[in-house]
């Protein structure tokens, strides 16, 4: 049987478009076009945030060869979609019967008429041999573009040169009708994901185990909940981490050639794999950890992860270079460029002056993937939620093991930071140290695409993975010193008036500083996404006087939750601390400090004129005490 041929289609290049020299046929089995406004105008948006620099992957496109006519399995709504609005945009879709729907007059009609149709000349069709949906999606497409300025339809033109539809043929021989049932049933496109795992193992067609090997431990780090070892069989699990499932996995690709592999995993997964729709790793005498008190959620998502592990490999591997000088990777985690990240490792990447070895890649890649992903569980802050409860706290723990044989049985406790002869009071300290920082972390950087510091993070811990043992302590300052960058830059700029402006990295930082300072605080860092004046900068009309001069002041703000902030805003120091009590004494420290301070006679008037600069004068002053400082 012959594998899958996965060609990458741009929507317009040159003079040409996806379906220039080419015929697409909907089956029967299919059903009508029937995409509505919120589906083709996300599409026509998601293409107008497209960056001009860079490749947009859209979705993937399953088709069948049948005698040079591409039947189409999987992703007929789409591709339709766009026959309507390069139509519209009256750019050239080939011939006649570039796009065809199999015994469906009407549909038929409607596609070969679009022009006199949007040119309004009825003379030259038909209105009642039309397909309805056909011109309603039409017309919301003529209704979203005629929105745009002429200089705008340009620029979403030249976009549609950046916008990549993957071509999937099926194998030969293949039910159709079998496969449309299950995409059908899945509801889903695939993923980028699923697409780079099958280009990846496409580098690896000369070995069976190897590709066994890719998919094994691919379908095991893709699900980000739980542990990683839990992902894997009983057998593998000993075999990959140790007796006592702790153990970080080999760097030798020799190790994982003896595997205990399933006659399931050695098949490997192209595409054809993916989309079925049992695809997953075999299950053999129990996978997951069956304790479902416990329950783990990570704190970023597969696509994302994969970017931060292209970094770490890059950076054990700086051999590795752009072979025309470029850099090799995005500075964005994002993950609309997963595709195209790693394709740029594949096309420019070059060692020692020579394409780097695609097939050596993906092997290297998958070890590195399953490495990382085991410091990521073991070293990076999780939400775990226990005993059912629905409200999750932060979490930095270990998987570890009780029983013997098979009555082995997982369970988790904090990871130990302790040097070695260190007190296990230093350990203790340590890791709330950490927890507390990365959780401070967490909550000032809510995109993933800036989540740098987790990359650093896991290059730290990759780059010191044979001595951790001995370098664990020197952890805690490196999540330190990442904490502290945007506060010294905070502190250089000297720009302390900044209003909403105000980093929320250096207003978290500090209330991590102030749960140091005031030991046994019961503070715990939350979302609080809204940069809040105490003062407020619009009080409510004729209550008291404005505040024009200082009140973006550094000493005047702090961070609360967006939900809070409508009501909040307006009101005096004083009504603020008499109405949200509770509030208050679960919120931010430097928002308790302030509600702490302002108290007798005239409170608001006393803040504005004297307080607020002086408390002020004290958090800028705690704040640069430790950013010269060594000591933790």
């Amino acid at each position: 049987m012959k594998t899958n041929k996965i060609s990458e289609l741009h929507i317009l290049e040159g003079d040409s478009t996806i379906f220039k020299s080419v015929r697409y046929s909907i089956p029967l089995y299919q059903r009508d076009y029937a995409w509505e406004e919120k589906q083709i105008v996300q599409l026509i948006e998601d293409i107008d945030d497209v960056n001009l620099k860079d490749n947009y992957y859209i979705g993937s496109l399953i088709v069948s060869n049948q005698e040079g006519v591409y039947e189409v399995v999987d992703g007929q709504q789409r591709l339709t979609t766009l026959f309507l609005l390069l139509s519209y945009l009256r750019i050239d879709t080939g011939d006649e019967d570039a796009l065809s729907f199999s015994c469906r007059e009407k549909s038929n009609y409607t596609l070969r008429h679009i022009i006199p149709i949007l040119n309004d000349e009825r003379d030259k069709y038909d209105a009642d041999s039309l397909q309805q949906n056909i011109i309603s999606g039409l017309n919301i497409i003529k209704e979203t573009i005629e929105k745009f300025t002429d200089e705008h339809k340009v620029n979403f033109v030249r976009k549609l040169e950046n916008i990549v539809l993957y071509r999937i043929e099926v194998p030969e021989h293949t039910d159709l009708n079998h496969y449309f049932e299950i995409m059908n049933t899945r509801g889903e496109q695939l993923e980028q994901s699923d697409v780079l795992k099958a280009r990846l193992m496409s580098e690896l067609l000369g070995s069976r185990k190897d590709q066994a090997i890719f998919s094994t431990i691919w379908d095991a780090c893709r699900d980000m909940s739980c542990y990683v070892q839990m992902h894997f069989t009983t057998t593998l699990r000993g075999e990959l981490f140790g007796w006592n499932w702790g153990q970080i996995p080999s760097h030798r690709l020799t190790d994982y050639r003896q595997l205990s592999l399933s006659s399931v995993s050695m098949s490997g997964s192209l595409i054809s794999d993916i989309i079925r729709p049992n695809y997953a790793v075999d299950i053999e005498d129990g996978y997951l950890d069956d304790d479902t008190r416990v329950r783990f959620e990570s704190i970023i998502e597969f696509p994302h992860f994969l970017l931060h592990v292209l970094k770490v490999y890059l950076a054990l591997h700086p051999e590795i270079k752009h072979r025309d000088g470029d850099t090799l990777v995005y500075e964005l985690l994002d993950d609309k460029k997963l595709i195209s990240s790693f394709e740029r490792i594949l096309d420019y990447g070059v060692k020692d002056g020579k394409p780097i070895n695609r097939s050596q890649f993906s092997r290297d890649f998958i070890i590195c993937l399953l490495r990382t992903r085991y410091l990521f569980d073991k070293y990076i802050i999780k939400r775990e939620y226990a005993n059912e409860s629905s409200d999750g706290e932060w979490s930095l723990k270990s998987l570890h093991v009780s029983g013997q044989q098979s009555n082995k049985r997982a369970y988790y406790a904090n990871t130990c930071f302790r040097g070695y002869n260190q007190r296990e009071l230093t350990h203790k300290w340590r890791h709330k140290h950490n927890l507390m920082l990365q959780s401070a972390l967490r909550v000032s950087y809510t995109s993933p695409k800036v989540m740098h510091w987790i990359t650093d993070l896991l290059i730290w811990l990759s780059s010191n993975v044979e001595e951790l043992s001995t370098e664990i302590p020197n952890y805690t300052y490196k999540i330190d010193e990442i904490a502290k960058r945007p506060v010294r830059e905070f502190l250089e700029n000297q720009e302390y008036s900044l209003g909403v402006n105000t980093p929320h990295a250096v207003l978290n930082y500090l209330d991590f500083l102030l749960w140091k300072r005031d030991d046994n605080v019961d503070f715990t860092f939350e979302f609080r996404n809204s940069v809040e004046h105490w003062y407020p900068r619009n009080p409510s009309e004729g209550t008291f006087e404005r505040w024009d001069d200082d009140v973006d002041r550094f000493g005047n703000l702090c961070l609360i939750q967006r939900n809070v902030n409508s009501r909040f805003s307006n009101m005096s120091p004083e009504a603020k601390k008499s109405t949200f009590k509770d509030m208050i004494k679960k919120g931010s420290l430097k928002l308790r400090i302030m509600s702490e301070k302002t108290q007798g006679v005239n409170a608001s008037q006393q803040w504005k004129d004297t307080i607020c600069a002086q408390h002020e004068q004290d958090m800028i002053n705690l704040l640069t005490e430790d950013t010269i400082s060594e000591e933790f």
